[in-house]
């Protein structure tokens, strides 16, 4: 079976085989006349209130919630580690001195993660090495042994951000939400106001830091170390992450060099799930900060992505929530962290957490992890609106796993039930639902180009089985926060009133569109069943003493005590028109270059 699009066929073979672990491969280099343009993504973070020593209060913002744009991309981690870049430059882009490439020789990139969830997903512990491609049938490829490279483009693809990029005092932020985008490289300046790098999350303006962990998929040492400001860049870490054998071995090779990283293994029991959890808990000699964020530890998810961060007993339970989090780990290096959360004042914090956590649960702590913890806190903390039936759900996120052949199977049975839940009504209407995930456009003309789609990991085995999803497609478009052109690793969830102008509630996760994430039902609806670690921070707007959150529809010039609303891409979302595609990682676009002039030739 073919699809025609202006970028050439589907072509979609009969077999049930999804090997959805293996990223596009085989890509040869051109190069185009064209001047080469940086990447914009736009990610989010979301900052919980901060943590403080018992008895003291403190006021300084701490830390963003990072949306599900997240500023670089997951990097699959697959049993292939030697595979081709797709990149096709089909001429040398001019860089106006200010950036060189490299061959892909002499370094791979690393692919996002796919959420998968039934047995695409092979190998899922590590991270694709791309060779070169080989300049005649009779050369021999040579394996890349060294660490993964930060981007598709190249090892020397980045710009170094000017001083002027970084805060040189606390930011104006959203004191109301803490909620963030991250900054993206190449955006004009306005629209990096009130947005956070990581370096101005890590930045001595916010306390002495004297200890941290950092959750996340995947890393890059070296570069995480750098982003510490230097008094704090030998001051102990502890790196928390899901990957086995090869890929853990690689992960510790990275860390030779920095005797002050420590490791802690997320023990994944259940087959083809992953650590996805992006989180930063950071103890200062003046309190406690919590950050929970969509990006990944490499240059790539902060540099040209959208994304998203969030901070800091309060009536929303989130010590207690965070602490349960901890705990499923089972992991020794994390009881001494656990124990520093139980000596400090989180009472500030008005969000709730929605983790994730792998296992399969019965009874009563079904409603702990998943889209079932979701469920319950929509009950429990959100109101009927009349004619609710109008109000739409709305889904954003860079991955999607299989959903089944039709709605029914999962869609609709479960996912929709909960995220169409608003208090304890019994009603359950059936509301529009607009899922927004980037077409082939909007990645050919996004900062990256087609390298951009190697953090959409939507494979062409997995799509063609489910056609009938893609009626709920829309665009990645997001003019309002100049991220346009910075292409989503956030995801976020929310319900909109009709004209868009109020949300009901939102939620930023690391939790793609997948059953692997999320959970799904076994046993005739006894028993959930979850493989990954995830988490999230809900908004309830009775938690703020609001009945709904209106949209900031002009969230320039940030302002520090806004009761709007900053939502990562432009409302209403915008339909696919009968020639847009979703972006499929794996099949060729080779008719229309990109903003580089490359071409994406998989093989």
């Amino acid at each position: 079976m073919s699809q025609d699009s202006h970028h050439g066929k589907w072509t979609i073979s009969s077999s049930d085989d999804d090997d959805e672990a293996l990223p596009p491969s085989g890509t040869k280099i051109s190069q185009s006349h064209q001047p080469s343009k940086s990447s914009d993504s736009p990610h989010r973070f979301a900052s919980v209130e901060p943590v403080t020593d018992p008895g003291e209060v403190k006021s300084e913002p701490v830390g963003t919630p990072v949306s599900s744009l997240v500023i670089g991309s997951e990097a699959r981690q697959s049993a292939a580690t030697n595979q081709s870049n797709p990149v096709k430059y089909t001429s040398s882009p001019s860089l106006a001195g200010k950036r060189k490439k490299e061959s892909t020789g002499s370094a791979g990139w690393a692919l996002s993660d796919s959420d998968d969830d039934d047995g695409d997903v092979k190998g899922g512990g590590q991270s694709i090495l791309p060779k070169e491609a080989p300049s005649s049938p009779k050369t021999k490829k040579t394996k890349v042994e060294s660490e993964r490279p930060p981007s598709p483009h190249g090892r020397l693809y980045y710009i170094d951000e000017p001083e002027d990029f970084f805060e040189s005092s606390i930011p104006c932020l959203n004191d109301t939400f803490r909620f963030y985008l991250n900054k993206v490289t190449g955006l004009d300046k306005k629209y990096n106001s009130g947005a956070l790098h990581i370096r101005d999350i890590l930045s001595p303006l916010f306390g002495t830091l004297k200890e941290s962990v950092q959750f996340n998929y995947c890393f890059d040492i070296a570069w995480m170390v750098k982003q510490y400001p230097p008094e704090f860049r030998d001051l102990p870490v502890l790196i928390v992450h899901g990957d086995k054998r090869e890929a853990k071995a690689r992960l510790l090779q990275q860390a030779k060099p920095f005797p002050h990283v420590r490791f802690c293994q997320a023990k994944l029991d259940i087959a083809f799930g992953t650590h996805h959890t992006k989180m930063m808990l950071l103890w200062y000699e003046e309190g406690f900060r919590v950050i929970i964020l969509t990006s990944n530890l490499i240059r790539a998810d902060w540099y040209q992505k959208t994304q998203g961060p969030s901070a800091g007993e309060s009536p929303t339970f989130f010590k207690k929530d965070l602490l349960e989090y901890l705990a499923s780990y089972r992991a020794p290096e994390l009881e001494e962290w656990i124990q520093r959360i139980k000596e400090h004042d989180l009472s500030e914090t008005r969000v709730y957490l929605v983790g994730s956590t792998p296992g399969r649960y019965v009874g009563p702590d079904m409603e702990r992890w998943g889209h079932l913890r979701l469920r319950k806190l929509l009950s429990e903390h959100t109101s009927p609106v009349p004619e609710e039936e109008k109000w739409p759900v709305i889904g954003q996120f860079s991955s999607i796993g299989s959903m089944g052949l039709d709605k029914t199977k999962w869609v609709a049975g479960e996912f929709q039930r909960t995220l169409t839940t608003l208090g304890k009504s019994s009603l359950r209407p059936d509301p529009p639902m607009h899922l927004v995930y980037p077409s082939v456009e909007d990645v050919r003309t996004s900062l990256e180009g087609y390298p951009a789609g190697g953090s959409l990991p939507y494979s062409i085995q997995t799509a063609q089985k489910q056609l009938w999803l893609h009626s709920y497609f829309h665009r990645w478009k997001a003019d309002a926060t100049g991220r346009s052109h910075a292409m989503p690793h956030i995801k976020t969830y929310m319900r909109a009133s009709p004209d868009f102008s109020q949300l009901a509630w939102f939620l930023v996760t690391s939790a793609n569109l997948s059953k692997a994430a999320w959970g799904a039902l076994e046993k005739n609806n006894t028993q959930v069943m979850v493989r990954s670690y995830e988490l999230g921070v809900f908004y309830a707007p009775s938690a703020f003493n609001m009945k709904t959150f209106p949209v900031d529809k002009n969230p320039y010039p940030v302002t520090s005590a806004t009761s709007r609303f900053l939502v990562p891409f432009d409302l209403p979302p915008s339909s696919y028109s009968p020639k847009d595609q979703p972006w499929i990682w794996n099949i060729p676009y080779s008719q229309a270059p990109d903003m580089h002039g490359n071409i994406w030739v998989p093989s």
